[in-house]
């Protein structure tokens, strides 16, 4: 009976915490973007990063508390202490209430948090064999098959379930809620699985370079283009290379095992043709693989940290690209994936990409702060900007005039581009407005105060700027 009273008392705790997450949700109305160190909101263009002070595993249990169906989860490393024990009672609630609940965890770790499972729950390890890495995903599925668009939910991000990720070390949170992005989870999740039932079928289960690409890799959640990748099928460091390779100003990266030599190589050529770039490796980084030395011909102490603490680690694993320069195509890349060869084609691992000035914003707020912190110095960003003006009137597949009839713009494009989406900026980087390009005649119609705007048009993987006055 006490027990019971005491899971009732914890399900109202990790509730009320749920409704401060979304009081203080760091983005848009979908994905909600956090840290677990202290962030600065001084460099903040829209909303603020958001440090949740070691309480990010009852945050997710929060989540978990809400499932209606379903909860699948894939965690590479779950040890049981005081402060990750919400998630076992989250799971064991869920379980009690009839949610169907399965769990994959790595076979060659510990994990000492699966003993306070219920029995009844089903779980399944990675195999442990040379011919395969480690299961290194960081992710749970909420009713990702759920008739209602609201309930489905995907956690993701770099923290490991233990005293020391939570506390300690330096770790990014994702929580998306899409229909279509968790199914994409789900598909993944089954095929390690080796089934779509709730109990694992151990012969048809696929793990690291056996599985295949059935996973959806694109998608548009609140008029934000993402990217979705797994390793090692889909070859996720060419993506992260290739986001890289689109920085036209700045560049910043916080990595906790950085040997990839093909990464730091397009960030040595990225700064030999002038981006500024900035980065945080763990010292865990420096004992293999070449990256480093490659780093170490363009990069020094001022612009090269490297974490070395004896307790804590720098385990995040992201990539900000351009988020200075609201003209270009800012990107954001994070997930499980280390810049490694074994991430790249041994391991099991997930990687978004998000092409979004607001995202990229958030986690500049948060690497500004662990690099300031850190000992490091940073140009500020309002003399990195580059708005990048291009005349397109003259362009043949596009024009804007102005809109006599309405309180801005008329956006006008070839039928055969439309799908895009196109951003608008005040002239201090703010992103004031954004939205889908569903006709070829768009109206953008905006309260906005006169003065002078740049609007920025995506189609088709091109992208197009122009400056705007608002009389």
């Amino acid at each position: 009976m006490k027990f019971s009273v005491l899971r009732l008392k914890m399900r109202f705790i990790l509730l009320v915490l749920l409704i401060i997450s979304f009081k203080t949700q760091a983005q848009t109305e979908h994905i909600k973007i956090y840290f677990n160190h202290p962030v600065d909101t001084t460099v903040a263009t829209g909303p603020e990063a958001v440090n949740l002070h070691g309480k990010t595993l009852d945050t997710l249990a929060a989540y978990i508390n809400c499932a209606k169906y379903s909860v699948d989860v894939a965690q590479y490393d779950y040890i049981y202490y005081y402060n990750t024990s919400s998630i076992a009672v989250a799971i064991d609630s869920a379980y009690a209430r009839g949610v169907k609940v399965r769990w994959i965890y790595d076979g060659s770790g510990p994990n000492t948090g699966l003993e306070y499972l219920d029995s009844g729950i089903y779980t399944l390890g990675s195999p442990v064999s040379p011919d395969y890495g480690i299961m290194h995903h960081k992710f749970v599925v909420i009713d990702a098959h759920s008739n209602n668009a609201n309930d489905p939910v995907v956690w993701t991000g770099s923290m490991d379930w233990n005293y020391e990720q939570v506390s300690g070390d330096y770790n990014n949170t994702v929580i998306i809620q899409d229909s279509a992005l968790a199914l994409a989870y789900t598909a993944q999740f089954n095929e390690m699985w080796g089934d779509t039932g709730l109990i694992p079928d151990t012969i048809n289960s696929r793990f690291g370079p056996y599985k295949t690409d059935t996973t959806q890799h694109h998608f548009v959640i609140d008029g934000i283009h993402i990217e979705l990748y797994f390793s090692p099928v889909d070859g996720t460091d060419t993506y992260i290379v290739n986001a890289i390779n689109s920085a036209n100003s700045d560049l910043y990266f916080g990595v906790y095992t950085f040997t990839e030599p093909t990464a730091s190589g397009a960030i040595k050529s990225k700064i030999e043709s002038g981006v500024y770039a900035l980065g945080i490796i763990d010292q865990y980084s420096t004992l293999y693989g070449s990256a480093d030395s490659i780093l170490n011909t363009v990069m020094d102490s001022s612009t090269l940290i490297v974490y070395a603490q004896d307790y804590t680690v720098y385990h995040s694993k992201y990539l900000i690209v351009d988020p200075c320069d609201f003209s270009s195509n800012p990107i954001v890349a994070t997930g499980s994936h280390n810049w490694t060869w074994a991430a790249n084609n041994l391991n099991d691992e997930n990687e978004l990409i998000f092409h979004d000035s607001t995202i990229a914003n958030i986690y500049y707020q948060s690497f500004l702060k662990d690099f300031t912190t850190l000992g490091g110095t940073v140009s500020a960003c309002n003399s990195l900007i580059n708005t990048g003006i291009n005349d397109v009137s003259n362009a043949a597949n596009i024009k804007i005039y102005s809109n006599p009839s309405s309180s801005a713009w008329q956006l006008n494009i070839d039928g055969d581009l439309v799908g895009g989406w196109y951003e608008l900026y005040d002239m201090g980087g703010k992103m004031v407005l954004k939205s889908i390009i569903n006709s070829s005649a768009t109206n953008i119609s905006a309260s906005l105060e006169q003065g002078v705007y740049i609007i920025k048009v995506h189609l088709k993987q091109k992208s197009f700027v122009q400056k705007l006055i608002k009389l």
